[in-house]
């Protein structure tokens, strides 16, 4: 592990590769066969799938728990006799915090394992968002819910960790997506349980917090009785010789060390993504009720219609980012993304809005599909839930006003109503967001084409890679298993003539660990 190599003829060597690495293989028949995702989801087995649901229940539930402020943004105003942007820094803080929290989760995560932090972090979400629901003034509501932000910062490292490492890399595509719809689908939830109990219930707002504090208990349950992954497990095994204390923190220390322009770039990458993602849905429903004056169930509707398409996209664009690329995936759907901005803000009909929120959230959704694999093929495996939790909230940090800035430039362009006359609290957001969300999806397109990629990587470190590979082969020499044998031996030479042959003429080396071949699609 070295650090990055910044000579002027290692960064021209590095530039000059960005478009050919782009380009995606011919692929041959037996890899087209990889195309159908339900070979690859075969692949994997029982422990996984749980590893796998009990992530995905926790990502989404975060999700739920994030979007119930922007849901309800305009009731919990008027119940605090605040504006709409007063409560939108309630949204703020919890992004701007979440950082503090994928550093004290991620770190427990990768030091202590997967399971107790995960649980720890779910307790936190109970005790804040049965807070949120007593909150009697204003300051209060913005404690809680930066208290609230640290904990919600927690978690995606430790879930993408605990889905993705022991996943087979053929379906790893498929279930980045998979975990990332679970934001998408964290928003459904909210939007209806918002109309089924914040719009009915005596509690009005209050009642939706308090119904978010439930299921967390059930999820605690649920990863009590799973194990660590069996990922964490190797690298654990082989780190004891050396002592796990002193091993971890050195870890620590060389990976900013070495890792420092990796880091740096993912966080401008999650910054871009965050803005894309926030820009386009915090302030939607807002948008929906104030401007076009959509009533509650018609604004449900049309919130579960963009969904249902971040959910599709998310998992279809993960899964074919497999064969195309994790950057052409990504940027792919920016430029699609870009090219649906105008049906997606302009067009008012009923039917035209949900088309075009449809297939927006489609494309921003399946470039984030994309982001969970590519963020831990990215990272070092000593670090995976540390790095990847930290790169992903200092990303929110840097998009943490994305709605407070939609929201007060929104204010510039006020509305007039049925009688001609400008109206307080009616304002031109579509206008704001889809300039907003151009820039977005261009910055996204530019920083993902300069940027790396790493499919196929392990996800096992140096040594408990070597350790595995060693408890391969001599399982095969029992067994007397000789096909075995050749292909273990002939992945360590695969590995042995990439870091000979493909490692320099890269160019700029930015700290990630280079992929064994066990995935088809990994090209030298």
């Amino acid at each position: 592990m070295e650090a990055p190599n910044l000579s002027p003829a290692s960064i021209r060597r590095y530039f000059a590769t960005r478009l050919p690495t782009l380009i995606p293989q011919k692929l041959t028949p037996e890899e087209k066969k990889l195309l159908n995702p339900f070979p690859a989801l075969a692949l994997i087995n029982k422990k996984t799938w749980l590893f796998i649901a009990c992530a995905f229940c926790g990502w989404t539930w975060d999700a739920f728990d994030f979007f119930s402020v922007g849901l309800v943004a305009p009731e919990i105003a008027k119940s605090l006799n605040r504006s709409v942007t007063d409560i939108t820094w309630g949204i703020t803080l919890v992004l701007m915090l979440r950082s503090i929290g994928a550093v004290v989760f991620g770190i427990a995560s990768d030091r202590y394992g997967r399971k107790w932090p995960f649980i720890v972090n779910l307790l936190c979400f109970i005790a804040l968002e049965l807070g949120s629901g007593f909150v009697q003034t204003y300051k209060q509501f913005l404690g809680v819910r930066a208290i609230y932000g640290i904990a919600m910062g927690g978690l995606y490292g430790n879930a993408a960790a605990t889905a993705l490492e022991d996943c087979p890399p053929q379906a790893r595509g498929i279930i980045s997506g998979f975990l990332q719809s679970g934001y998408a689908l964290g928003y459904l939830l909210c939007v209806v349980f918002t109309r089924a109990i914040a719009d009915t219930s005596p509690y009005g707002w209050r009642a939706l917090f308090w119904f978010g504090s439930g299921p967390p208990v059930l999820f605690i349950i649920f990863r009590y009785f799973l194990p660590e992954t069996e990922t964490y497990l190797a690298s654990k095994a082989s780190q004891e010789e050396a002592g796990i204390e002193k091993k971890f923190w050195n870890g620590i220390k060389v990976t900013f060390k070495n890792y420092w322009l990796m880091f740096i770039y993912l966080v401008i990458l999650m910054a871009g993504f965050n803005f894309m993602s926030h820009g386009s849905q915090d302030l939607y429903p807002t948008m929906l009720k104030n401007q076009r004056h959509f009533s509650a169930d018609r604004s449900t509707v049309t919130n579960c219609v963009a969904n249902f398409g971040a959910i599709a996209g998310g998992m279809l664009i993960g899964h074919f980012s497999t064969a195309l690329g994790r950057r052409l995936s990504i940027m792919i759907s920016c430029v699609i993304g870009g090219a649906l901005i105008y049906p997606w803000a302009f067009v008012g009909n009923s039917a035209g809005t949900n088309a075009g929120v449809f297939f927006l959230q489609f494309f921003v959704q399946g470039a984030w599909g994309v982001v969970p694999i590519h963020l831990s093929e990215l990272s070092p495996p000593e670090l995976r839930s540390s790095m990847v939790g930290i790169a992903y909230q200092m990303g929110n940090l840097a998009s943490s006003a994305s709605s407070t800035i939609e929201s007060k430039i929104g204010e510039r362009f006020p509305l007039k109503n049925a009688k001609g006359e400008f109206e307080k609290g009616f304002y031109d957001y579509g206008k704001v967001m889809a300039i907003f969300m151009g820039c977005v999806f261009g910055f996204v397109l530019i920083v993902t084409f300069v940027g790396p990629e790493n499919r196929g990587a392990t996800m096992l470190t140096e040594d408990a890679q070597m350790m595995v590979d060693a408890e391969h082969r001599l399982d095969a020499e029992e067994k007397g298993d000789f096909e075995n044998l050749e292909r273990v031996d002939s992945e360590g030479k695969q590995m042995d003539n990439f870091v000979e042959e493909v490692a320099e003429p890269e160019g700029v080396y930015t700290g990630s660990h280079p992929p064994q071949y066990d995935s088809p699609y990994e090209s030298k």
